[in-house]
């Protein structure tokens, strides 16, 4: 080899030597920034085993390294999932903690510890050399994945025990209202009975019949008190009113004094005990019979009965 090739082949190393030594430090300390600076374009070292310089050798490709803003850009944005997966976590452990309910995957817990230490080391990822930086947003990245799964299931849980107990709760609600509606009916049918019992109480008396009689003479055949004067009349004479009249001779019944008595139950199967079936069934007789009360009383006072 002669002296000059000899000398080449030096020079060719250094190069080489050089540009991987300026490669390597761009990548360390990040000086590809925003400028628009990228490393250098493709360089074609001549071989040392060329005689020429103008022989073609083989080529050193450099790749274009991440820039500064796109490893700001991903710090960044894993710092924001990593904080609203933590947020996360933190109010649906307050969610469960506050309902009280029992989930169906039992432990609730969700461990936030890695995840709030690679925001911690992301968090000071400044006094860190930038090549770090990629490395700890992926872990923060991982992390919040990991957590964000957890919270997911967690709350998937929770939701199904805030349903089953929104169920439990609309079912107690609707047994308490049958109950009520149930007890309601029975109270206002008990307030009717003893509605009844004291209506029949009170028109079970001479006086109590005299004011019904006249009422339903006046709204059922318009009779007014002239009329009700006969009827008073009239039945004060076979019965005085009273609806446990019974005679014995021929076994006339009641206030109106019905023969036989049981004619009186095509009003009321309570005939016998219920002074209004007698007078409701008396005025029917009377009108179907003789018109108005005072003829029935008429005939009563020229032959002694009607």
């Amino acid at each position: 080899m002669l002296r000059s090739d000899i000398k080449l082949v030096r020079v060719h190393r250094a190069r080489r030597t050089l540009v991987t030594a300026a490669t390597c430090a761009g990548l360390a300390l990040g000086l590809v920034a925003t400028t628009g600076l990228a490393m250098a374009a493709p360089v074609s070292l001549p071989d040392a085993s060329a005689s020429s310089f103008a022989a073609p050798g083989s080529a050193v490709t450099i790749s274009s390294a991440p820039t500064l803003d796109a490893v700001t850009t991903g710090a960044d944005s894993a710092m924001t999932d990593a904080q609203a997966a933590l947020a996360s976590a933190t109010a649906v452990q307050a969610d469960v903690a506050s309902t009280g309910l029992p989930l169906s995957i039992g432990d609730a817990s969700v461990d936030t510890s890695a995840l709030q230490d690679a925001v911690d080391r992301l968090g000071s990822s400044d006094l860190l050399p930038v090549l770090m930086v990629p490395a700890l947003s992926q872990n923060a990245q991982a992390e919040t994945e990991r957590v964000s799964a957890r919270v997911a299931e967690v709350q998937g849980s929770l939701d199904e025990a805030k349903a089953a107990k929104a169920a439990a709760d609309a079912a107690a609600e609707a047994q308490r209202q049958a109950e009520k509606a149930a007890a309601d009916a029975a109270a206002a049918q008990a307030q009717r009975e003893a509605e009844a019992a004291a209506m029949l109480a009170r028109v079970n008396t001479p006086a109590g019949a005299k004011d019904y009689a006249a009422q339903l003479a006046a709204e059922k055949y318009g009779w007014g008190s002239d009329q009700f004067s006969c009827l008073s009349s009239l039945w004060t004479k076979e019965s005085g009113w009273n609806y446990q009249a019974y005679n014995n001779d021929g076994g006339a019944t009641g206030i109106p004094q019905a023969l036989p008595g049981s004619k009186m139950a095509t009003f009321g199967a309570d005939w016998q005990t219920n002074a209004a079936t007698q007078i409701a069934w008396g005025l029917d007789y009377i009108s179907r019979g003789y018109g108005t009360p005072c003829s029935a009383w008429g005939h009563s006072q020229a032959v002694n009965w009607y």
